[in-house]
């Protein structure tokens, strides 16, 4: 994995660079092929408040946490521990999937990065100020309801793995989940 570390109102030592690519590299296990995916890692201190997000992009699945402590070392251990219980609940769900579709085993073979962004202005005054590209994966609504979850977004769009559709799931008011369907 290649390190992007930046630090906003701290200054990122040798010693934080070197605990933080431990920690983080320990995630590798969780894999059969080491990742090749960017991690990036943002600190930033606010009112003696150490606050760590770490975002890795892959093919399948985008790992993201973040975590606040007044100790960065601890804030540190702390989203490393979320990101090793999001790994693992996927790795069943998508291990369980596997096994009652028999479908191959390992979603995490390959890793990449999709995401790019451009800004764009329309002619009729509306100004987009960030576009996103990306792959819409093939899976069902509660695989897609578990990504969203795991982004921490309120909607998620993907490909239907039954119907081809583009579809959407998005997070209600009342705390359970809502599917748009496509004709």
């Amino acid at each position: 994995m290649k390190y992007n570390i930046r630090g906003e109102n701290v200054e990122v030592t040798g010693a934080i660079k070197s605990y933080i690519e431990k920690k983080v590299g320990k995630l590798e296990r969780y894999f059969d092929t080491p990742p090749t995916s960017d991690v990036n890692v943002n600190l930033s201190v606010y009112n003696e408040e150490q606050q760590i997000e770490v975002t890795i992009p892959m093919t399948n699945l985008l790992l993201r946490a973040e975590e606040q402590h007044t100790d960065l070392y601890a804030a540190i251990d702390l989203v490393v521990d979320k990101l090793e219980r999001q790994i693992r609940k996927y790795k069943t769900k998508v291990n369980r999937k596997a096994r009652q579709q028999g479908a191959p085993k390992h979603i995490f073979a390959e890793m990449e990065k999709e995401l790019e962004e451009e800004p764009v202005t329309e002619e009729d005054g509306l100004e987009v100020v960030r576009t996103k590209r990306f792959d819409l994966k093939p899976m069902d609504s509660e695989e897609a309801i578990l990504q969203m979850d795991m982004l921490g977004h309120t909607f998620y769009v993907f490909t239907d793995s039954e119907s081809g559709d583009t579809n959407v799931v998005y997070k209600r008011r009342d705390g359970k989940y809502g599917l748009i369907e496509t004709n």
